[in-house]
């Protein structure tokens, strides 16, 4: 308030991104603590300097958080994608604010005002005792302290891949099964893709980007492949939520080298992770690709948990031939020989697959479903996984986030577990195992993807599910499903009424289970 006056004014003041969000406090020879103090706290408790000769009446910190879905004029026209897209991201500073937080103390009259002014309801208020942006610890987590973070573990490179031969060579000898970041992302993906760029036998590239580093590695690999002259076609995604502005410089990049730059189907967001190299060997053309769940960001791949498959097995190949064709919007195609693609088959498979359990368990054949990923919640998935239950088919679900099932429910589901893992590593890996009838559990049917088993990845992106089919690939990917199926602390069981219990088994978890495994495999 003024001097001598009684009436309140309000003031926001918006703290910079540019600013660190902790500052180090100067500590003398003998103090041996160092003491960080928070940009908010500083700023709260010297805002006389920034408003001299008026009263504090109250200061509360405060952050809102906007929808991101903005609704754009279908009336309007836009001249491409590229410039809806650009229009939606600005349109985003003024979304509907569907949260606001506070810190206390909590002042009655600047709450009530915000409410107003921001038209926010009362249950999208969050009274927070800690950080308001969990995303400012990271400057704490920059220090120089080992003592308080985790050891790291070791990281090593694919047996398959470790040794002089040209990685082609490597690959042509039989499907590579990739694990990251156990496996190194760098010295397999990357590498492959650099590979590509700089052997002078490939003469095309073909990608799909939905996110990618910061720095842009991969982008500026493939500028030199085309301006190398072999043709490059990436797909980037612009849709890539929070990432749309990031993807478009990259687009503007490589469509300025020359390379050719598709952004994908009408209505649909491509959120598959596709490579391909088209190689000429003597007289002939031969085709390698990567097919993998996480995205070709070597940042994210060092702690995100991943799959992907390195192959040069033609009937694979040749479906990421058609697929590319059918991103660019060149064909219609919808019966790939090994590839399972969504919106136009993956449905339907996973729920004939489903259908083919129940059946075997009643012709007394081995059943067992098993998938892993981060979201489930398809009607029609939750509906076919309650009827395998029902009819005896035993179903471990692995889901990090979002599942719609309640298992061990009577009489609906008391044949389905579902767990969740949460270590250290993010687990974004998408596994599908079904037995399938087969005497041995090593036979059964195996599928790596992109896809959650949600609405919008089976009827509104483009994903795909790659199948495994090597013998030594399929014993890693049952070791792997094993390995997450077993109980530890860092394991939690969903019950009946949708809670979760923490196992309390003092057992090695899965993540470090894992982390040895490769060590010892790629030793």
């Amino acid at each position: 308030s003024y001097p001598g006056q009684s009436e309140l004014v309000f003031s926001r003041l918006k703290i910079p991104s540019f600013f660190p969000s902790y500052y180090p406090m100067e500590k003398s020879v003998k103090e041996e603590k160092q003491v960080w103090v928070s940009t908010t706290d500083i700023i709260v408790n010297n805002l006389e300097y920034l408003f001299p000769k008026m009263k504090i009446e109250a200061v509360m910190p405060f952050r809102i958080v906007r929808n991101i879905e903005v609704e754009i004029d279908k009336e309007n026209e836009f001249e491409s994608l590229l410039t809806m897209i650009s229009q939606q991201i600005q349109e985003r500073k003024f979304g509907e604010v569907v949260k606001l937080e506070v810190k206390p103390p909590v002042n009655d009259w600047l709450l009530s005002l915000l409410t107003d002014e921001l038209e926010v309801n009362e249950c999208d208020i969050y009274p927070m005792d800690t950080e308001l942006d969990f995303s400012n610890l990271f400057s704490l987590y920059s220090i120089n302290r080992k003592d308080l973070k985790f050891n790291v573990w070791r990281q090593t490179e694919a047996h398959e891949l470790t040794s002089d031969k040209n990685i082609f060579d490597s690959i042509s000898q039989k499907d590579i099964l990739l694990h990251h970041p156990f496996e190194n992302f760098s010295t397999s993906v990357e590498k492959f893709i650099l590979a590509a760029v700089d052997d002078p036998n490939v003469l095309a590239i073909k990608m799909t980007l939905y996110r990618t580093n910061q720095e842009g590695s991969i982008i500026n690999a493939l500028v030199r492949a085309a301006e190398r002259g072999k043709q490059v076609v990436c797909l980037i995604e612009l849709q890539a939520r929070m990432d749309e502005e990031k993807n478009i410089h990259w687009a503007n990049k490589l469509e300025n080298a020359g390379c050719h730059v598709v952004y994908g189907i009408v209505g649909l967001k491509t959120h598959c992770k596709v490579a391909l190299a088209v190689r000429r060997e003597g007289a002939r053309i031969k085709t390698y690709a990567h097919l993998g769940t996480g995205n070709y960001n070597s940042q994210t791949a060092m702690f995100y948990t991943d799959i992907g498959l390195l192959t040069a097995k033609s009937e694979i190949t040749q479906d990421v031939v058609e697929l590319f064709h059918y991103l660019t919007g060149r064909s219609l195609k919808n019966d790939y020989k090994k590839l399972i693609v969504a919106p136009v088959q993956m449905k339907d498979f996973i729920l004939q697959k489903i259908r083919e359990e129940i059946e075997n368990f009643k012709s007394g054949k081995p059943t067992k479903i098993v998938i892993k990923c981060n979201n489930l919640e398809d009607n029609d998935v939750v509906e076919a996984l309650y009827k395998a239950s029902q009819a005896g088919v035993s179903v471990d679900l692995v889901v990090r986030s979002i599942c719609t099932i309640k298992p061990g429910v009577k009489g609906l589901s008391e044949n389905i577990n579902v767990y969740s893992i949460v270590d250290r590593y993010l687990e974004h890996s998408r596994m599908f195992y079904f037995r399938n009838g087969e005497k041995e559990e090593a036979e059964g049917m195996m599928y790596i993807g992109s896809a959650d088993l949600m609405y919008r990845n089976l009827t509104n992106r483009v994903e795909v599910l790659t199948p495994i089919e090597d013998k030594d690939a399929k014993r890693e990917f049952l070791k792997i499903m094993n390995i997450y199926l077993e109980s530890d602390n860092q394991t939690w069981k969903m019950n009946p009424n949708g809670t979760f219990t923490r196992f309390n088994n003092k057992v090695t978890p899965s993540q470090k289970v894992l982390n040895q495994f490769y060590v010892k495999q790629n030793s």
